[in-house]
This record gives structure tokens, sequence and C-alpha cells, in this order.
């Protein structure tokens, strides 16, 4: 059965991160949700990223390119970080985002389908 490539993207609201202990509780469950998709052989890649105000933002503009420092937009959530996981359809991946919600709730987690 072919399997299909899914991106579970972590938003997370603009604002101060939680405290240290809390983020380690957190990430202790994350630890063990990754061991388990790992197991289960649908860990493709899993990443968090750094605050939004890190971005460099590239447009081309003819043959210049236009070097923007921030975010791509502004907005009250940004990307914070993904999993990309094997699947065989929709419904699998989005019992794997849902445990990955339940993991950093309040967050919302996306599912999207790599084209291809």
């Amino acid at each position: 059965m072919t399997q299909q490539q899914y991106l579970l993207s972590i938003y997370q609201p603009d604002g101060p991160i939680p405290e240290p202990d809390v983020l380690a509780g957190i990430k202790a469950e994350l630890d063990v949700l990754n061991r388990e998709m790992k197991d289960a052989g649908v860990w493709v890649f899993s990443a968090g990223l750094t605050p939004p105000s890190s971005a460099t933002v590239l447009k081309a503009r003819g043959r210049d390119v236009l070097v923007t420092d921030g975010p791509f937009t502004e907005g009250k959530e940004h990307l914070g970080g993904f999993t990309i996981i094997r699947a065989a359809d929709l419904d699998e991946a989005m019992g794997w985002g849902s445990r990955l919600a339940g993991v950093l709730s309040p967050l919302s987690i996306e599912i999207r389908p790599f084209q291809g």
C-alpha cells in the first residue's frame, strides 16, 4: 500500500513562551509521542522553529531579490514547528495529529498532504 506524506503544522500564539518547567513536561510527552510514531514507522521528521522575528524573507523582483527581516506576514499566530509523517490516508494522519494536539493543547495542528 502506498503511503502519503502529511505535514502536521503546529501553530502557536505570538508572545511569551511557557515557563521552563511547563515546557519540560510538554517536551517529555512529545518525546514519547515521537518515539511511538517512530516505532509505528510513520515518523519522517519533526522540528521546532525559532521565533518569527528571526525569519528572513526573500522576494524576487525581476533580477533582484528583496531581502526583508522578520516574518512574511504579521498575525496573532505563527508556525512554531512541524512533524512530517507517512500515513495510509487522511484518517490515519488525523489520528496522529489528534495525539499531537493532545500533547500540545491548546495549540492548533493543521494537517496537509504533500503533492505527488
